[in-house]
């Protein structure tokens, strides 16, 4: 099995899991997260994955590339796009929920950003989704605006715009 066998395999997985569960973030098989999507961030080195036992725990990305839709929040700080990394894809498994897996793929990222010299790194979370929300804003992400956002997955609705700042990278 390839590298994004096994990734696309694990997405689906989850997917399957929350169906019908609380806080259901709306993914569809291979509209979101989208093969193509899944490709190129495994080529260019972007996906991250959480291995036990050699089975996928948790994944996410994290890049440079973000929705246009970005461009229209009023973020705390005005930064060009070369300044700040975005999460996307952030899936812990339902199997491994509640084990800490998201906080240490979140503290990953913040720790990637700070190493690329990011000013910030932001994302977006669809709205309700509770335990997003929660996670982000107890490590330090700061609610920034609700704005609506296309997704081929949720078509246009309301997302919930976070921020965390990179100390001493402004």
């Amino acid at each position: 099995m390839t590298e994004y066998d096994a990734v696309r395999a694990f997405y689906h997985s989850a997917i399957d899991a929350m169906e019908g569960k609380p806080y259901h973030p709306m993914w569809q098989k291979d509209i979101y997260p989208a093969p193509e999507a899944l490709r190129t961030a495994i080529d260019e080195q972007t996906m991250y994955l959480g291995l036990l036992e050699d089975r996928i725990a948790a994944a996410m990305v994290i890049n440079q590339k973000c929705n246009e839709e970005y461009a229209l929040v009023k973020w705390p700080q005005q930064l060009r796009p070369d300044e700040f990394m975005v999460i996307h894809m952030l899936c812990v498994h339902r199997d491994y929920a509640g084990c800490g897996y998201a906080r240490q793929l979140v503290k990953y990222a913040i720790e990637t950003a700070q190493k690329n010299h990011m000013k910030a790194l932001r994302l977006d979370v669809l709205t309700g989704n509770l335990p997003a929300e929660k996670l982000y804003e107890g490590m330090g992400f700061k609610y920034v605006d609700t704005i609506k956002l296309f997704y081929e997955d949720t078509g246009r609705v309301d997302f919930k715009m976070y921020e965390y700042g990179i100390t001493g990278q402004n």
